[in-house]
């Protein structure tokens, strides 16, 4: 099933989507919540949404995050960008990447919607986009193996980690972060797809063979293929779990694809800004194979508030 959150008549509801239309659940309640009670609960939800709803067309509400994340843990499982990203710095990839699925946390606060306008970051003039998909977790559970935590993770919608390249390079020089460089918003959508509709894409290794597409505007971007990463989501989700719990409404990113996947990896391979960074009208429209398709459009940011600059103690 295909589980959505939306605005309809001003009124939030969560339910099922298929087939160009939406089907609130019978009763009010957020999707996060149904995932907390359980696969078949979450389950049974949905037939009934199908069953005895009256369906409204997908074009007629807005689209939002399908889920309020409670952690939001964002990987870097492509070699190709890591690479492609490292060697406009003159450098490789590191041989500690090599060791563990490294992540970052970002903030479950900024999710937008599918279709939702994305601002310019305030003092961002490099903006970027980064192509994933995102695991989400639909049961708690702590020092798992990989084979535990497959029946730990719901299902999988895209993620748009949306990056000020300017910020953020400042930023990671006193050795933290990213931290305000990715802090404006991430596009989470357009749905939840539970897991299961996506087993027949498995391929031998264990890996999820989805194609994935960028565009910026109407020109294609990037293109790479999920089973291109270095890691299972199940992988990654023992990783997380270790000496720590997940719990349900996680979302664990894959991180960014290879070949196009953002701009930064295009810069760093071609030494110049080409393509373009991102600028005010510019819409951005990706693709992943069995989930969907999210669209944003950049729009004006607000500027900056003024702070001063450190008080030198030394």
């Amino acid at each position: 099933m295909k589980f959505a959150s939306v605005v309809h008549d001003g009124k939030r509801q969560s339910g099922v989507a298929a087939d160009g239309r939406f089907h609130a659940f019978d009763h009010p309640v957020g999707l996060l919540d149904l995932i907390a009670e359980g696969e078949e609960p979450l389950r049974e939800a949905g037939e009934r949404a199908l069953a005895g709803a009256l369906p409204v067309a997908l074009a007629d509400v807005r689209l939002l995050p399908p889920l309020e994340p409670t952690t939001v843990r964002d990987y870097m499982t492509f070699e190709s960008h890591v690479a492609g990203v490292a060697r406009g710095y003159g450098d490789t990839v590191p041989e500690e990447w090599y060791t563990a699925p490294a992540f970052y946390f970002t903030n479950p606060y900024a999710m937008i919607g599918a279709h939702d306008d994305v601002p310019v970051p305030p003092g961002c003039r490099r903006f970027d986009f980064e192509l994933e998909v995102a695991a989400v977790i639909g049961k708690a559970g702590r020092d798992l193996t990989p084979e535990q935590a497959r029946e730990h993770i719901i299902g999988y919608t895209i993620l748009n980690d949306w990056s000020a390249r300017d910020l953020q390079g400042r930023e990671m020089k006193v050795k933290l972060g990213p931290a305000k460089g990715k802090d404006t918003a991430t596009t989470l959508g357009p749905w939840l797809v539970t897991a299961d509709e996506l087993e027949p894409h498995r391929d031998a290794e264990g890996f999820l063979d989805l194609a994935l597409t960028v565009y910026v505007n109407s020109e294609m971007v990037g293109q790479d293929r999920l089973s291109n990463m270095a890691w299972t989501f199940e992988e990654m989700a023992a990783y997380a779990s270790r000496g720590t719990w997940i719990r349900p409404g996680d979302v664990l990113g894959s991180g960014t694809c290879g070949n196009g996947g953002c701009l930064a990896e295009l810069w760093g391979r071609n030494h110049v800004f080409e393509p373009p960074p991102l600028v005010v009208g510019d819409t951005v429209t990706m693709t992943v194979e069995g989930i969907g398709a999210v669209s944003n459009t950049v729009t004006e940011g607000v500027p900056p508030v003024s702070l001063p600059s450190a008080r030198r103690r030394g």
